[in-house]
């Protein structure tokens, strides 16, 4: 502990030199500015300015990158309140209660909460990276084929019962998501699977595509007839950020376990915060008392998983920078960047390169107070973007999802894509089918496949090695449990309908 406190003080040092602290201030700025446009996000951006580190050293280089991610985090959070567009996919959950909280005049405090939230999760994760980074490390060495896979469907069997309304109808959802996830190249044996002879499907479905598509477009669709203001009638003040002692009792408990649940999945290779915002939203509808009141509205809805998302993303870099495995399409852009700087992502660059390892956690430190000093201000402009008429919003929100899409690989066939997955999202609404159980489908079905096949290919193709791994045998003991409870609840609740049914017909006079 002592030595950690050590290497985080120099850390500090190289933090704020000059040259790496404008640089740092730099992505922070522009990744909050990018991720409250609605279309774009920290994947475009890092994607338009990975060229710009060619010309930058290592620590600058990295510490801009990062900033842009975990400031994209509370842009993308901003727009998924107040506009409904999440810019960055694991504010897909934030939409659910974040957006309905602003219709009801309450999106300052739904913003208040989730700077709140952010803060708080983003200084534990800090402080878990600080002294358990060997630890963690250690602990990431053990998850192998059988774990990953287990992991990852306890994740589709939480995003499959997550969704408001029926469970089965999210079960559905999540396996749509998990067939467009399999489209593209088997990493196998290199067979196109799924294209339909469309060979820009050959590298697979865009990530950014379908979550701009099934939710900036779909929504687009769903209000296309509506020509007065998107937030008419709302007023966000810079006091009504300030959430009452009530608010702040509600939304600590979430708060706390969904920084809990981004620290483990942090720790994780192979798992994003996509994964772990819908965890922590599953996890806090199944345990509270008045689970109808997800998706109307309910301040947990907007902690728990926001907290998860922030603990994620700073601990997300051990396994990326200690083990070279990104959790998401970000970390995979940032760990390109390691490599163009000619540094090899390991268990050894902690003590190879300590001065940038050490230098990026200070750095998050010093970006968050920035994050927090930059948006209490600058709330106003983003409340503006609610006075500004439906019919030149979201136009202007639809030419920028289109230039966020075509930035990132430069494709046509990818806005193609967008529209696509507009229109099935708008038809799935319309039929009362859940859209965010696809979204979680499509991230983890790959990994779930991969890592299934390899499991089965090392062990001869006995199934038996699920059971046989204790870490792994303990999260298929996790979804037993879970498919058990939702089978408890299902019938507990037919039970109550009959119960009460019966009660109606028997107060009935003949």
């Amino acid at each position: 502990m002592g030595q950690s406190l050590i290497d985080l003080w120099q850390g500090f040092g190289v933090a704020l030199q000059p040259h790496n602290l404008m640089w740092s201030f730099f992505g922070v700025l522009i990744g909050n500015l990018i991720g409250v446009l609605p279309g774009m996000g920290a994947l475009s951006a890092i994607s338009m300015l990975l060229p710009l580190t060619y010309t930058l050293q290592p620590i600058p280089a990295i510490l801009m990158l990062a900033g842009i991610f975990y400031g994209s985090q509370y842009g993308g959070a901003i727009g998924a309140i107040l506009l409904n567009l999440p810019c960055h996919p694991p504010h897909a959950v934030t939409c659910l209660d974040g957006y309905p909280l602003t219709r009801q005049g309450k999106g300052g405090t739904a913003l208040g909460i989730t700077m709140i939230s952010s803060f708080f999760a983003a200084s534990v994760g800090i402080i878990v990276m600080i002294f358990a980074s060997p630890l963690l490390v250690s602990i990431a060495f053990k998850f192998g084929a059988p774990e990953i896979f287990s992991i990852m469907l306890l994740g589709l069997i939480c995003g499959g019962t997550m969704s408001k309304g029926s469970p089965l109808k999210g079960v559905a959802m999540t396996i749509v998501g998990l067939m467009i996830g399999v489209v593209g190249t088997d990493v196998n044996t290199g067979v196109a699977r799924f294209t339909f002879g469309f060979i820009e499907l050959s590298d697979k479905v865009e990530l950014v595509a379908l979550a701009l598509g099934l939710f900036g477009v779909t929504e687009f669709l769903r209000s296309v007839n509506r020509m007065g203001v998107v937030g008419s009638g709302v007023k966000v003040r810079l006091r009504d950020m300030r959430p009452s002692k009530a608010e702040m009792k509600q939304a600590f408990w979430p708060m706390v376990r969904g920084t809990a649940i981004g620290t483990l999945f942090g720790a994780m290779p192979g798992t994003g915060p996509t994964i772990t915002t819908f965890i922590a939203y599953a996890f806090e509808r199944k345990i509270s008392k008045t689970p109808e009141r997800f998706g109307t509205g309910a301040i947990e809805g907007v902690a728990a998983p926001e907290a998860a998302s922030h603990s994620k993303t700073q601990v997300d870099f051990i396994p990326t920078m200690s083990l070279g495995i990104p959790g998401d399409p970000v970390m995979a852009l940032i760990l390109g960047a390691l490599l163009i700087q000619g540094i090899q992502p390991g268990p050894q660059l902690i003590t190879e390169h300590a001065d940038l390892f050490w230098g990026l956690i200070a750095s998050f430190w010093i970006g968050n107070v920035l994050l927090v000093l930059l948006n209490v201000p600058l709330i106003g402009v983003w409340v503006k973007l609610l006075q500004v008429p439906y019919r030149y919003l979201y136009p202007a929100a639809l030419f920028f999802i289109a230039v966020g899409v075509y930035s990132t690989n430069n494709s046509l066939f990818e806005i193609g894509e967008v529209l696509v997955f507009g229109l099935v999202g708008a038809l799935f609404v319309a039929l009362d089918f859940p859209v965010s159980p696809i979204l979680l489908g499509y991230v983890l079905g790959p990994m779930v496949e991969e890592n299934f096949r390899r499991a089965l290919l090392l062990s001869r193709g006995d199934m038996a090695v699920f059971l046989n791994r204790p870490i792994s045998a303990a999260f298929i003991a996790a979804c037993a449990l879970l498919i058990l409870g939702q089978l408890f609840f299902a019938v507990r609740a037919a039970r109550r309908k009959r119960a009460s049914g019966g009660t109606l017909r028997t107060a009935l006079p003949n």
